[in-house]
């Protein structure tokens, strides 16, 4: 409901003369807010005149600090139409400032809206002084911080309770005793040169000074102190923690192994710590000043867009870049680098060793596998040679037998013994670039292989391998999936695992290779091995086993059974090893007089098979014919040999 419309019988001039009458102060305002009448109680208190407060005038007698709080409440009553209720010191006649309660009501018309707002002033100084005592008394009872009043002299006059808490001391034991006997001996004659320009009359101090607590330790204090009549009034806070963690992080800041840049947004580095000394050469101050990218080898523009990154707030991570360091060495940086408060700080570590040293290592590993498979290729090398020599015998037994029948003028059969030779001719070709690409050093290539398949082309140089009295025997499952791993390891990691079969049976016996689909439903703990689908493949022999402790140490690098000079050690490790990099696995399964089976889990793959390229030479099933064909010649060719069979 609105309020009552002015009296009409209250004239102007009647409310002025009524507002004269009263012992307080009153002024009016227009509805927009601008003061347009004062009685005269209220200037004679100000000293001031009706013009000098007109409009926003009024504000002129508000306390400085004060006046935008009066300003701000008095536009929030304008807005909403309110009860305006204001407590500020107003400047009397005299230039005190004295706490006023100002309060102003809306007048409004028949319809609502406000024609006029009416308000007085009540002096509330000894109130309010009462409450800010009361306050100040709550302020020094319950500080944290340090609080005491000395005289000039430096003798302690008052101190509050955080006296007890922070220091020990107790209030009976601090005041009406010199400063001088609880400061640093060290910080006594700066603390008395800071009370004494108090003294001369400067406003304002802060200064640091440490103070003796009960227990023998010293407190870094951070103080204000302002003068006041004959006393000085001082605030101390206890920075000792905050100044440890600083000392601490200047201290992990040049003992860090870490280098650590600090830039602005553009990219200037303001910072950096003696890591980047002891890294790159460059000083801190041959470094401050310049562009980061001053110091990166190669693409800068791919370093400015990651400063624009930063600079829209996202954080680096694992960023590498080569710096240029001052002896014209290349270094390898690894940074982590955030934004913060308009500065980039980067972490980087120097892993240029350790790359380097990985790349050593991957080289080191490459030897290996082509040594081990240089072993390979001697042990299959001494089953082959007696079929290669057949070979060499099938040429030059047709070669003879085209001599005799040249010089016997025999011309008519000369294309079927030139058949005869090139196609022994091109059996050991065969033979000898199966040979060569197998001990060829090739990368790793991980890729789709049909493992059955790649069986079936290493079979006969299998059988080749195998003594006389050892018969193989496949046994490959025909749904088998697809594998994924590097088909030329597995053919040297399924050839180690034959030759060890083989040398495990010196009597003799069977050696089967065999494959299927494997599942695992659940972790393999002695094995390692994650749950999934894996292409296994198993050579078994029926030759002496392992026991226990052998099994054990199988896969172990330069572990062998065999007598000295007649193994490295390395096979098996070796097809350990291609497991893992394959994300696959490998296991034992043997026991004394039960022979042994080494598996082989590979992990499946989804994708169709990449076409097969054509090896390099005659396919290895060409191979397969020297057995068959090697003394198929005619009789009259026999007769020509002088009866021996090729």
């Amino acid at each position: 409901m609105p309020e009552a419309p002015f009296p009409p019988l209250l004239a102007e001039v009647q409310f002025r003369a009524a507002a004269q009458a009263l012992p307080g102060h009153v002024w009016t305002a227009t509805p927009a807010g601008a003061a347009d009448w004062f009685n005269d109680q209220l200037l004679s208190y100000t000293g001031r005149t009706s013009d000098d407060l007109l409009g926003d005038k009024w504000l002129s007698i508000v306390h400085p600090n004060d006046r935008a709080g009066a300003a701000l409440c008095w536009k929030q009553a304008l807005g909403s139409g309110a009860v305006y209720d204001a407590e500020f010191r107003i400047q009397r006649h005299d230039g005190a400032w004295i706490w006023h309660q100002v309060r102003g009501i809306p007048i409004r018309d028949a319809d609502g809206a406000i024609e006029r707002w009416v308000g007085s002033t009540i002096d509330c100084n000894q109130q309010k002084l009462i409450e800010l005592a009361a306050d100040r008394d709550r302020l020094w009872s319950l500080s944290r911080d340090l609080m005491l009043v000395c005289t000039f002299d430096g003798v302690i006059t008052a101190i509050n309770p955080s006296a007890t808490t922070m220091l020990g001391w107790s209030e009976d034991e601090m005041v009406g005793r010199p400063l001088a006997e609880f400061i640093h001996p060290q910080d006594v004659a700066a603390t008395a040169a800071q009370v004494a320009k108090l003294a001369r009359g400067t406003d304002t101090l802060s200064f640091e000074n440490r103070y003796r607590a009960r227990s023998g330790d010293y407190h870094l204090l951070a103080w204000t102190a302002v003068p006041a009549a004959d006393r000085i009034h001082a605030v101390g806070r206890d920075v000792t923690a905050e100044r440890e963690v600083v000392r601490d992080r200047e201290r992990i800041w040049a003992l860090s192994p870490v280098l650590k840049l600090v830039t602005d947004r553009q990219g200037i580095i303001v910072d950096v710590n003696p890591t980047w000394t002891k890294v790159l050469g460059w000083t801190r101050e041959e470094s401050l000043g310049k562009r980061s990218a001053e110091f990166i080898v190669g693409d800068d523009m791919a370093w400015a867009k990651q400063i624009d990154r930063l600079a829209s707030g996202i954080p680096l991570e694992e960023y590498r870049t080569v710096l240029l360091a001052r002896d014209g060495a290349n270094r390898l940086i690894q940074w982590t680098t955030v934004p913060d408060a308009g500065k980039f700080y980067g972490f980087g570590r120097d892993i240029t060793a350790e790359v380097e040293g990985a790349k050593a290592l991957g080289e080191a590993e490459e030897a290996l596998r082509q040594a081990q498979k240089m072993e390979a290729v001697g042990q299959l090398t001494g089953g082959i040679a007696h079929d290669f020599n057949n070979l060499l015998q099938g040429i030059s037994g047709s070669l003879d037998i085209m001599r005799r029948r040249i010089a016997q003028n025999r011309l008519g059969d000369m294309d079927r013994l030139i058949t005869m030779a090139s196609d022994a001719s091109a059996r050991a070709a065969a033979l000898t670039h199966r040979l060569l690409a197998f001990s060829r050093r090739q990368p790793l290539d991980p890729k789709p292989v049909a493992i059955n398949s790649l069986i079936h082309s290493l079979e006969d140089m299998v059988r080749r391998t195998l003594d006389a009295g050892i018969s193989l025997r496949l046994s490959l499952a025909s749904d088998l999936w697809t594998a994924k791993c590097d088909p030329n390891q597995l053919e040297n990691a399924l050839l180690n695992l034959v030759i060890n079969a083989r040398d495990a049976m010196p009597a003799g016996g069977t050696l089967t290779i065999a494959t299927r689909n494997v599942s695992f439903e659940a972790p393999l703990s002695e094995q390692g091995a994650k749950p999934g689908r894996y292409v296994g493949l198993a050579v078994t022999d029926t030759g002496v086993g392992m026991d226990a402790e052998t099994v054990r140490r199988a896969f172990e690098p330069f572990f062998t059974t065999k007598a000295m000079g007649q193994g490295t050690g390395l096979g098996l490790s070796m097809v350990y090893g291609f497991a893992r990099q394959s994300e696959g696995y490998a296991a034992i399964d043997s026991a004394p007089g039960d022979g042994t089976t080494f598996h082989l889990y590979l992990p499946y793959h989804a994708a169709a098979l990449e076409p097969e390229t054509a090896p390099d030479g005659p396919c290895l099933t060409a191979v397969a014919e020297v057995r068959s064909g090697a003394g198929g010649g005619r009789r009259s060719d026999r007769a020509d040999f002088g009866g021996r069979s090729a």
